[in-house]
């Protein structure tokens, strides 16, 4: 009853009931996955009502596991109502509905037993639990109890009970009482939360006219060719000609440290009895450092002089330890938490620049701290394949840039990856960038406002790439996907943006008790 629970709330809201849909034996896997590509909100939608068969109106099959259970697992509480893992309860339809989901979606690639796979979608379960037991917590407190007759009446449309189209009571009687009891208290909280539903959605009334703009924005579609400049390939020479220019970022010690954070005079009296050899450095890391380095005596490796500015905030007191001979200890350092000592292992010195190693610690240097100009760089790089497109076409000037095309479209002008129209996100060959550029305005804009089979200026996305975009076409929507898009859209701004805040709500409510980490790697152990 629970997937049927949320799913009315949805049919009512616009106005039609919904019949469960059975599964199309010859619907392939990939047709699956290409239609939740396409439209990934309309697709759910269709996956859900699925769902209503699968898990509600169908024996609901055990998880693995839960039936050995000797006791209920609690996996918390919500105002001190226990959100428990027993067969055939709430919690347990949500988990076998996201199995499902998954598995569809996945396909063979699914591992159920990759706790680490499967954490979101009991975590997901869970939270979807916590906001029904709210919801009932809300109707509760409101006084609100669905009519005995209207509960029947709901229970009499199920389909297990129908033959030859009607009702059949000689089904309904073949369940046992306890099983009849727990129906009705099903099909009573569904209601329940249906009728929560309803009352916020009719204070939040939707325009026609803000439906008809949104539908509008799905139109018109462009299809990209993309070339992709990745950061963390900036080349060897660049890096080598980095740290010939900054040398002295670069110099290095082998330091070791003794840090005490009680007081300053405590680290002076340490520092001094290893001053007069009364205890050595090692011991001294031993028994008194408070940081990371005390179990290996103090010794902190191998550093660079750009590393030492996250430990040491005073430039010279950096440079003090930076001139330390071998065996030398330095005077006591204010660090930003605590006082500190060090002692040189070996002479510092200038850079290897025949270490294999370094050119790797100046790009990690360089990504943090120099990222302007690695990108600076590929721009230019950039506009330089963009002349070169202009003159040989985007297919040959790729090749002889010795770089790869990545193509994807159509899609719309989707600021904000909305799950209304098709997703950028969804496109499997713009996954390296979905995640970074769904609400960039950068890159929409310049996507957009670049004409046709013209290369756009360079885009710069997030800290990994610079991009040229190629718009290859430009497509308008045809009218019965916009006017399906507008008639969904008023479903979907309740399902996401006030179930959204709804979800907010109750998961920030201190009424929740979460223990839900604990409870799950204890149920898979």
């Amino acid at each position: 009853m629970a997937f049927k629970a949320n799913n009315k709330e949805k049919d009512e809201v616009k106005g039609k009931t919904k019949k469960p849909v059975a599964k199309d034996e010859n619907s392939t896997l990939a047709d699956w996955k290409r239609r939740f590509k396409e439209r990934p909100f309309m697709f759910v939608g269709t996956l859900v009502i699925l769902l209503i068969v699968i898990v509600a109106f169908v024996l609901v099959p055990a998880i693995p596991g839960v039936s050995n259970v000797g006791i209920e697992l609690e996996f918390g509480s919500y105002n001190k109502t226990p959100i428990t893992l027993v067969p055939g309860n709430y919690f347990t339809q949500q988990v076998q509905g996201y199995e499902e989901l998954y598995r569809y979606y996945y396909g063979d690639s699914y591992d159920a037993s990759n706790i680490f796979l499967t954490y979101p979608m009991w975590r997901s379960a869970f939270e979807d639990t916590v906001i029904h037991v709210a919801k009932l917590e809300e109707m509760k407190k409101a006084g609100y109890v669905a009519p005995t007759d209207v509960v029947n009446r709901e229970i009499a449309q199920l389909p297990q009970f129908q033959e030859n189209g009607r009702f059949s009571s000689l089904k309904y009687r073949q369940m046992d009482n306890m099983a009849q009891r727990s129906l009705f208290r099903e099909a009573q909280n569904s209601l329940a939360e249906t009728r929560y539903t309803n009352d916020m959605v009719n204070t939040l009334p939707i325009s026609s006219n803000e439906a008809a703009f949104m539908s509008q924005m799905a139109s018109p579609q462009r299809s990209f060719d993309m070339a992709l400049f990745s950061l963390y390939d900036y080349p060897e020479t660049e890096l080598t000609a980095y740290v010939t220019s900054n040398i002295a970022l670069f110099r290095v010690a082998h330091l070791s440290q003794i840090t005490i954070m009680s007081s300053e005079r405590e680290a002076n009296q340490i520092l001094a009895t290893v001053r007069d050899g009364t205890a050595t450095f090692e011991d001294a890391a031993k028994n008194y450092s408070q940081d990371s380095y005390a179990e290996t005596g103090g010794d902190m490796g191998i550093k660079m002089a750009y590393e030492l500015t996250s430990i040491i905030p005073d430039a010279a007191d950096r440079e003090t330890l930076l001139s330390l001979p071998k065996g030398e200890l330095s005077p006591l350092i204010r660090l930003s938490s605590g006082w500190a000592f060090f002692r040189a292992e070996e002479e510092p010195r200038a850079p290897d620049m025949s270490d294999t190693t370094l050119n790797a610690r100046v790009r990690l240097y360089m990504m943090d701290f120099e990222g302007g100009r690695i990108e600076d760089w590929y721009i230019d790089r950039a506009n330089e394949l963009a002349t070169s497109i202009n003159v040989l076409g985007f297919d040959e000037a790729l090749v002889v840039a010795g770089l790869e095309k990545t193509s994807f479209g159509p899609v719309p002008l989707n600021y904000g990856d909305v799950g209304l129209f098709t997703t950028l996100s969804s496109l499997s060959d713009a996954t390296s960038i979905a995640s970074t550029v769904v609400s960039d305005q950068n890159f929409w804009q310049t996507a957009f406002s670049t004409p046709v089979a013209t290369p756009s200026q360079p885009i710069v996305i997030g800290k990994s790439y610079v991009a040229i975009l190629y718009p290859v076409s430009e497509t308008a929507l045809d009218s019965t996907s916009i006017e399906a898009i507008e008639s969904s859209y008023s479903s979907y701004w309740i399902g996401n943006t006030m179930n959204q805040a709804l979800r907010s709500y109750f998961l920030a409510s201190d009424k929740l008790d979460d223990r839900f980490s604990d409870a799950y790697f204890e149920y898979f152990q």
